[in-house]
């Protein structure tokens, strides 16, 4: 599948209002530094620094902004790349806009909820999809799966 026919979007800022709004100074008390750098910023974390790279509990990972579910568990893969990694994002979740910084075009990923940059998507990744969505950790929170009843409350 390619990026083209995925994300026909070709201008370079999401689209607005999104359900979620804030100001600038509501984003910098609700976030901590990094996560309002990354999801406000378009800032990117160094690779292999962020814990959500080494998660693989069942669950699902949500917007660090609003708390919108972005990906299951599921679609998580190690690419290597030092960023948490996925086939596919939960459908609606995300949108996209064309990122023509550092001399290069490459697809953006941002929340659907709240606008908030996530990473970038790049035709790369593996079987079904082909799509590799190289996530920052700082921009999404973890939410494991509910655990099913304990045998020891039978």
């Amino acid at each position: 599948m390619s990026l083209g026919k995925l994300f026909g979007r070709s201008h370079g800022a999401p689209p607005s209002p999104f359900p979620v709004a804030k100001s600038e100074e509501e984003w910098r008390r609700t976030l901590p530094p990094e996560a309002f750098h990354v999801l406000r910023e378009h800032g990117t974390e160094r690779a292999f620094t962020s814990p959500l790279d080494h998660e693989k509990r069942p669950g699902r990972f949500v917007c660090a902004g609003c708390g919108q579910p972005l990906f299951d568990a599921g679609a998580k893969f190690d690419s290597g790349t030092g960023w948490p990694s996925f086939g596919q994002p939960i459908e609606g979740a995300v949108g996209s806009t064309v990122d023509r910084s550092f001399f290069m075009t490459r697809t953006e990923i941002h929340c659907a909820n709240c606008g908030g940059h996530l990473g970038h998507v790049f035709d790369d990744g593996p079987p079904p999809t082909g799509l590799r969505y190289c996530m920052n950790g700082a921009a999404m929170e973890f939410e494991p799966a509910e655990a099913g009843p304990s045998s020891a409350a039978r």
